[in-house]
């Protein structure tokens, strides 16, 4: 977006980076259908008066057929290609939304009727409140523990769906401090409407501080090393197992070769299906030992288990 000009503004802060470009394409969106459906409403008011029965107006069909080509290849062209320029401009959009930089801060989302439970790297956890330092790119990784929610943060002109078993991803980056609402935005029960919460956003400074006050005995990955034991994993995936079973470190942003011959990237969707659905994507060259842990390991545990996995540097056996 070009800084000098002028920025569309809803009535909310454009606290995103895209804010502003997203109430540009709002409003330049809002524009056309208005220009468009107001000339059409004044061109069906004015020949319908004109030509109504009774009227003395002349009916004699006097366009020639190149005149009629014209002016029916105009009325459908130029929409058309108005709207094509809203579709590359809205999807060059999502593209940018869709793709995280790289070393954003991970934040793990759960939503669960009727609430939402946020998990920071370092072990920190909230309810309904959600804080975040300025300036620093933020990519929210978001799972449902029961029905379809969805995250909405007006301020930030963001929402994604939290789906039960998958991952979801979002991110942005705030660039003013303040508190501001966050909601749910898909009705998922009884208390829908009372699902919400707070985002707040904070120097980077009282982030920090913010964490050392919340502070908690283990990290995510940390929780999920006690995990991994608790649940067994370390009978086949450690280092002094004797079953034959696929090394995870170094595993996830990996790509993995299945036994069907797919090739699947290791990310936080994979590990999860790992876990809960083992034989959707078996290793290649590796038996269907791995048992099945749907409906035994909560949402929470998921997500730590997988900051686990994710924190084995190459090579290493758990």
């Amino acid at each position: 977006m070009n800084p000098l000009l002028p920025q569309p503004r809803l009535a909310l802060p454009q606290l995103s980076n895209y804010a502003a470009e997203y109430d540009w394409l709002f409003f330049a969106m809002s524009v056309f259908s208005v220009v468009f459906v107001t000339a059409i409403f004044i061109a069906i008011l004015y020949f319908a008066i004109k030509y109504r029965a009774g009227s003395p107006a002349d009916r004699t069909d006097r366009i020639r057929f190149r005149s009629r080509v014209i002016l029916e290849s105009s009325w459908s062209l130029i929409p058309f290609v108005l709207l094509l320029v809203f579709f590359v401009w809205a999807g060059k959009m999502y593209v940018a939304w869709s793709m995280p930089p790289k070393g954003a801060l991970e934040i793990a989302v759960v939503g669960k009727q009727w609430m939402w439970k946020f998990q920071h790297p370092g072990g920190q956890r909230e309810i309904n409140t959600l804080h975040v330092p300025l300036g620093q790119p933020v990519k929210l990784v978001m799972t449902s523990q029961d029905v379809i929610h969805s995250l909405f943060v007006p301020a930030l002109r963001i929402k994604m769906d939290a789906i039960p078993g998958r991952y979801t991803n979002l991110w942005f980056t705030a660039k003013e401090t303040g508190k501001y609402h966050l909601h749910c935005a898909e009705y998922c029960g009884t208390d829908h409407s009372v699902m919400g919460g707070w985002l707040i956003v904070m120097t980077p400074a009282d982030y920090q501080t913010w964490l050392a006050q919340a502070g908690t005995d283990l990290s995510l990955a940390g929780a999920g090393a006690a995990l991994f034991r608790k649940y067994g994993c370390s009978g086949c995936h450690g280092a002094n197992s004797t079953v034959h079973a696929p090394s995870l470190g170094g595993l996830f942003g990996t790509t993995v070769r299945t036994e069907d011959g797919r090739e699947v990237l290791a990310d936080e969707g994979y590990i999860r299906d790992c876990i809960t659905v083992p034989g959707k994507n078996r290793v290649a060259g590796y038996p269907p030992i791995m048992p099945n842990f749907s409906g035994k390991i909560s949402e929470g545990d998921l997500i730590k288990l997988i900051a686990y996995i994710r924190s084995l540097p190459p090579g290493a056996r758990p």
